[in-house]
């Protein structure tokens, strides 16, 4: 199947893009790295009037530190911050989720930013930006906003993006000192969609554990350093809050049980 018919805008800067999305109300999608939007668009579950490339508007393809974060722009694909030589050092979870992110084709085309929009509850930026308490950086004509992850997604493929808003940036927390990290996902295939997916962050004085795939959005999860049965309680309980369902996949069960599984390995991974 082949897209609905649509009318095409290269944008050349921020407010070029952001006087396109104020003037076409729900009928303007914008595209950076269309590595999720095109499929959808052949499937025709979305019908643009007007798509707004992004792709070469030169100040939103940035990646810096700024204020404690990693910002990323909108239109910076996903190698050029797997392949940024500090990555390790700034932001560790991020460095250990890229290389489950499909492959290296689609992150060298994708962007952070456009994962981040399309709100997969699978996939694994949205999920690593949830763990580590990240920032959306949304801007209209009208104004610019900052929403933490948990406000920002708000159910599968949904975020509360206003349509003449533009994912301007993603802030990464870079890594806080004496924390310790881990990530673990699984699929069918190596690059396939995650079943369930694991982040964990650990300092001296909590545990916090974050799981994609099973909830419509990803979910985090807190507690203090517990050890041994209260930890394994703790994550089982977390596993049934989730409110996992069987699909054509994997079952209920199963999804709980890799809950339980991947959560104790990227826990113990961090530690």
């Amino acid at each position: 199947m082949k897209p609905a018919a649509f009318d095409y805008l290269r944008a050349e800067t921020t407010e070029h893009a952001l006087q396109a999305l104020a003037s076409g109300d729900d009928g303007v999608r914008v595209m950076a790295g269309g590595q999720s939007l095109m499929a959808v668009l052949n499937m025709r579950l979305s019908q643009p009037q007007l798509l707004v490339d992004i792709s070469r508007t030169t100040e939103l393809d940035t990646v810096r530190v700024e204020d404690g974060k990693l910002v990323v722009g909108a239109a910076a694909t996903q190698g050029r911050v797997e392949w940024r030589p500090s990555l390790m050092d700034e932001v560790p979870l991020l460095a250990m989720a890229f290389p489950h992110i499909s492959h290296f084709q689609i992150r060298n085309r994708g962007t952070v930013c456009g994962s981040i929009a399309h709100a997969d509850p699978s996939a694994e930026l949205p999920l690593v930006l949830t763990a580590l308490g990240g920032e959306v950086v949304l801007r209209s004509q009208r104004r610019r906003r900052v929403l933490p992850a948990s406000d920002f997604f708000q159910g599968m493929l949904m975020t509360c993006r206003e349509p003449d808003e533009l994912v301007e940036a993603v802030r990464f927390p870079l890594r806080k000192p004496g924390a310790r990290y881990g990530f673990s996902e699984f699929s069918a295939r190596h690059g396939d969609f995650a079943l369930v997916a694991c982040a964990a962050v650990v300092t001296d004085d909590a545990i916090a554990l974050a799981v994609g795939g099973v909830s419509d959005r990803p979910v985090l999860e807190t507690w203090p350093r517990l050890h041994g049965k209260a930890l394994l309680d703790a994550i089982n309980d977390f596993s049934w809050k989730l409110g996992a369902q069987d699909d054509a996949h994997i079952s209920a069960q199963y999804r709980r049980h890799l809950v339980r599984q991947l959560g104790m390995r990227v826990i113990e991974e961090a530690r």
